[in-house]
């Protein structure tokens, strides 16, 4: 299990990866297109990225965006999220 650094790491850049693509994920947990434990599967998922520096990267290049980019682990289901 990844430690509580990598975990904050990642939650940081999921969130901002979700805010760039325009998905709430907090809203979409409320209107229940987003179970608790899906948005934790996908934190997990994005702890084994092999590049956070990348992401970090595109983040900070991209104040908005249509899709995610290709090495984004959860990137077809942000864009489900932002188009719900």
């Amino acid at each position: 299990m990844p430690g509580t650094k990598t975990l904050d790491l990642h939650e940081n850049l999921m969130g901002r990866m979700a805010r760039t693509l325009g998905a709430d994920l907090d809203e979409a947990e409320l209107r229940g297109d987003l179970a608790p434990e899906e948005r934790g599967e996908m934190l997990n998922c994005c702890t084994g990225c092999s590049d956070p520096g990348g992401c970090k990267h595109w983040l900070d290049t991209h104040e908005t965006a249509e899709a995610a980019p290709d090495f984004c682990r959860n990137g077809a289901r942000l864009g489900e999220l932002s188009r719900s």
